[in-house]
């Protein structure tokens, strides 16, 4: 579990730099840009590799609570919604200009989800802990109106769409022999 909670916290953590953008402009005209973003880069990837290593590791017990019928029943439909979101997030599309922020709420949606699908300690701390990163850079990126301007096209709605869908459904039927559990009955 230590190497799953040191993962969040490096993963996590750099990821809440910018939240800050007094502390990331210390930071960068200290390291210069470049810089500062190889070393974004090097700790993202250094907390993501220990937290699929820690969560690997970590037991499976203690069940903290039975998952939620409900959650099981709607994660395959929320699943597709947050992966269309996650898609959108870096494109000129409608749905990132109506939804302002669809990265943090396809990321919200994804962990909620999960966490109320689960009841595992090591999945509570996982899952958990991306909700919370998730709710915080929100509210931070709401209150700092950390929204480019840009001109949204219906070919990147339609791409993000057709993308978010089949890349979740690639998941979703892999999802077995990638994650240990299946998530769909029609996948492998």
């Amino acid at each position: 579990m230590t190497i799953l909670i040191l993962g969040l916290l490096l993963f996590l953590g750099i990821h809440l730099v910018p939240a800050v953008p007094a502390l990331r402009a210390r930071i960068a005209g200290t390291l210069g840009e470049k810089r500062y973003k190889g070393v974004f880069s090097l700790v993202s990837a250094l907390g993501l590799a220990l937290i699929v290593v820690g969560y690997a590791r970590a037991p499976a017990d203690p069940r903290l609570f039975a998952p939620f019928p409900l959650a099981v029943q709607l994660a395959p439909a929320a699943m597709l919604v947050s992966f269309v979101l996650f898609a959108s997030a870096n494109m000129r599309t409608h749905i990132r200009r109506l939804v302002r922020h669809p990265m943090l709420l396809g990321l919200g949606i994804w962990s909620l989800v999960h966490l109320l699908a689960n009841g595992e300690l090591r999945a509570t701390v996982l899952f958990g802990a991306f909700l919370g990163f998730a709710a915080i850079d929100l509210a931070s990126a709401a209150g700092r109106h950390a929204v480019k301007s840009f001109r949204p096209s219906a070919a990147q709605d339609a791409g993000a769409v057709f993308g978010g869908v089949g890349l979740a459904l690639l998941v979703m039927a892999f999802h077995r022999p990638i994650f240990g559990a299946a998530a769909v009955p029609w996948g492998v």
